[in-house]
C-alpha cells in the first residue's frame, strides 16, 4: 500500500474517531486578550448595576449522551462546537434592574392594545411592557429576587433597551453559549452537592430565591442550574442538532428566532424541577400553555400566566460573530 493511501485511511479512521468518540475534556481558546477580558461591573443608576463574568472561547462536546440520567431525545446527538470569547452576567437579571426597563421609565408603561389595533411597523424604537394582568412576581417576593414570567420578546427587548442605555452590544445567550457557560469547563454536570449549588425541587420550598445566594461554578456564575430557567436567545427545533455537520466543528451555532411566539429555548432547570432536569444539556420550549390563563385578547407577548419558572441573564460577546449581529425579536401581538 502507497503512503497517499496510507495517509488517506489514517484520516478518515482519525475523523471517525473525533464523531463517534466523546471530547474527554473541552478546550479553552488560548489566545484570549487578558488585558480587555475582564471582568466589570455596569451601572444602570445610581442604585443599580449588575457584575459581567468573562468567559473564554473555546471548543466543547454540545448536548448529552445517550446514557445521561434524565435525558430526552432532544439534547442530541452530540456535536462539537466552538464559542468565542464573552461576558456573561454573574447573576440572573432581577426586579431591581428590570423595573427600571419598564415600570420606572419616565414615560411609563405603554396601554395595553386592543384586538383591532394593528402593530405598529418594526422599528429601530425601543419598545417596554403593557400592564401585567396580575402581580408579575405571583407574590414570591422582589428585591434581589429573579425577573420571573417574562416573555421571550420581552427578555431580547430589555436587552436592547440595556444596549441602548449603557452604549454596549448585550443580548441573550445562544443555547452553545448558556451551555459552555454553564460547564465551565468540564465535560460531565458535577451534581454530586447540587443542595449547594441549585434552588429545585427538594430544596427550594416551592419558590424561586433571591439570586446568588448559592455557590457559583467554577467560572464565578450564581444559579445556572435551578432557581429559574434562562431564556437563550435561539428559536427552539427538537433535531437543531443533527443538522449540525458532523464530520466538522460548527463555529458559534444559532438557531435564529423568527416572528412566531413560539417556540423559544430555556435551559438550565428551576426551582420546581426535580434533579434529573437539573442539567447543562436541557433543553425545554415554550408554547401556548405558558399563558393559558391570560384572558387578554389579544394575550400578551410581554408576560406569561403560566411559566412562573422562567427567567433571563443576559451576555455581551467580546467580538460579535457575524451571524448574531443585529439579532432582535420580530414579534408583535398579531403574531401567532
Amino acid at each position: 500500500m502507497n503512503r497517499s493511501i496510507q495517509a488517506g485511511l489514517f484520516a478518515i479512521v482519525v475523523l471517525a474517531a473525533m464523531i463517534v468518540m466523546p471530547v474527554a475534556a473541552p478546550t479553552q481558546d488560548p489566545k484570549i486578550d487578558a488585558v480587555s477580558h475582564k471582568g466589570y461591573t455596569e451601572k444602570i443608576n445610581d442604585k443599580n448595576s449588575f457584575d459581567m463574568v468573562p468567559i473564554p472561547g473555546g471548543t466543547y462536546l454540545m448536548g448529552s449522551p445517550d446514557d445521561e440520567k434524565g435525558r430526552s431525545d432532544n439534547e442530541g446527538p452530540q456535536r462539537m462546537v466552538t464559542v468565542k470569547p464573552f461576558w456573561m452576567a454573574k447573576l440572573e437579571i432581577s426586579w431591581d434592574e428590570y423595573d427600571i426597563y419598564w415600570e420606572n421609565r419616565p414615560q411609563g408603561p405603554p396601554p395595553r392594545p386592543k384586538i383591532t389595533d394593528k402593530p405598529p411597523p418594526l422599528t429601530d424604537a425601543i419598545t417596554s411592557p403593557t400592564p401585567p394582568y396580575d402581580d408579575p412576581t405571583f407574590g414570591f417576593g422582589k428585591k434581589g429576587f429573579p425577573v420571573i414570567a417574562v416573555t421571550h420578546h420581552a427578555a431580547m427587548e430589555y436587552c436592547r433597551w440595556l444596549s441602548e442605555k449603557t452604549g454596549k452590544k448585550y443580548r441573550l445567550p445562544t443555547e452553545a453559549e448558556w451551555e459552555w457557560a454553564c460547564r465551565a469547563g468540564a465535560a460531565k454536570d458535577d451534581l454530586a452537592k447540587l443542595d449547594e449549588i441549585a434552588w429545585y425541587e427538594k430544596n427550594s420550598g416551592d419558590t424561586p430565591h433571591e439570586v446568588g445566594k448559592k455557590k457559583p461554578n467554577a467560572w464565578g456564575l450564581h444559579d445556572m442550574y435551578g432557581n429559574v430557567s434562562e431564556w437563550c436567545l435561539d428559536s427552539y427545533k427538537k433535531d437543531y442538532f443533527s443538522l449540525l455537520p458532523k464530520d466538522k466543528i460548527s463555529l458559534m451555532p444559532f438557531n435564529p428566532p423568527t416572528e412566531k411566539r413560539y417556540p423559544d429555548v430555556v435551559r438550565g432547570g428551576s426551582w420546581n424541577d426535580g434533579p434529573e432536569k437539573i442539567r447543562s444539556a436541557i433543553r425545554r420550549f415554550s408554547d401556548k400553555t405558558w399563558v393559558k390563563r391570560d384572558p387578554q385578547r389579544p394575550q400578551s407577548i410581554w408576560w406569561m400566566t403560566d411559566a412562573d419558572w422562567v427567567g433571563f441573564r443576559v451576555v455581551r460577546a467580546a467580538e460579535e460573530h457575524e451571524t448574531l449581529k443585529g439579532v432582535r425579536s420580530k414579534v408583535n401581538w398579531l403574531s401567532d
